[in-house]
């Protein structure tokens, strides 16, 4: 059977144990396995019966899920496969409510799925700095009084605008790619620092009037676009960027609803790389190229969670 291009073909495809577990290993090993994922020792052997392997050095059982942010999951790989594709490539996301139903798994076991899936999909910013023209902006992700219980708005908002909202920065090269990141403010040494942390020196670099962004035209061909008279002014706007944060926000305010900020920059990360791979590949190269990175990452649910650590508390 070839390899799946839809969701329905997906579901099928997954559902036999031996296949799936083949696809996951060819995307692993492509040329077979070589050393033990612990200790590194070439010295093991392959319990079919268990798809496992033992290692003759460490004298320790491993399986495909070991190193990857499958690691000590009971789900099968034939849920977790679905579960990517559904997230990969549904555009405003997908819930952990629908994960759930979909696969027969509870609500907090998908919600778990889903921010591993996230941290795979996480964008090492292996390309380099962004050049030619860029749009630098930034937004507020948190809730809307309007929507919310009485008593819940007065704790939640204490005051107008950004006010108790979470601040989110976005980099965007034109034809490119989008980098985004939870900034604590929009003061000017939180937004220039990202700005010259991934834009390279010389760019066109295009912005509001916010003056925060003043003085980068030092380092960069800076134009400015006051939004208080106009939205375009020739190649001077930031629409592209705009059209990104209204797919983010439709995704956190239609699919995902509430959404802590000590979570905020999986959703980002998750919004990404859908965006940047929207136009390039297909749903089944995007589900290969998510897969792809799901090795050498891991994430417990104390990580996760923040169980245990002084923020927690």
């Amino acid at each position: 059977m070839e390899s799946p291009e839809t969701l329905q073909d997906a579901i099928v495809y997954f559902s036999d144990p031996d296949r799936c577990f083949q696809y996951a290993l060819n995307l692993r090993w492509p040329k077979g396995i070589v050393s033990c994922p612990r200790c590194g020792s070439e010295n093991h052997s392959f319990i079919s019966t268990r798809r496992i392997w033992f290692c003759k050095e460490c004298k320790q059982q491993f399986s495909l899920k070991v190193g990857t942010i499958f690691e000590d999951s009971p789900l099968g790989l034939d849920k977790w496969m679905c579960a990517f594709w559904m997230i990969c490539n549904c555009k405003n996301g997908v819930s952990s409510c629908e994960i759930a139903r979909s696969l027969g798994v509870t609500q907090k076991s998908a919600w778990f799925m889903l921010h591993r899936i996230r941290k795979a999909m996480h964008d090492d910013f292996a390309g380099g700095k962004l050049g030619g023209e860029v749009e630098a902006d930034e937004t507020f992700i948190g809730g809307k009084a309007r929507n919310m219980h009485v008593s819940k708005r007065e704790r939640r908002i204490t005051g107008t605008g950004g006010k108790d909202k979470t601040a989110v920065m976005g980099l965007l090269e034109r034809g490119g790619r989008v980098r985004t990141t939870v900034v604590p403010n929009r003061k000017r040494a939180a937004l220039q620092s990202e700005v010259k942390k991934h834009v390279e020196a010389g760019a066109a670099l295009y912005s509001d009037a916010l003056p925060s962004y003043s003085g980068l035209a030092q380092e960069y061909a800076h134009q400015v676009v006051d939004h208080a008279v106009e939205y375009v002014n020739g190649r001077v706007h930031t629409n592209g960027l705009e059209n990104f944060w209204s797919l983010l926000k439709r995704g956190i305010s239609g699919t995902y609803v509430s959404v802590e900020p000590f979570h905020l920059f999986r959703y980002l990360d998750e919004q990404t790389f859908r965006y940047n791979n929207r136009k390039n590949k297909d749903d089944q190269a995007r589900f290969e190229l998510a897969m792809r990175s799901v090795f050498g990452k891991r994430l417990t649910y104390s990580e996760l969670t923040g169980a245990g650590s002084a923020t927690a508390q």
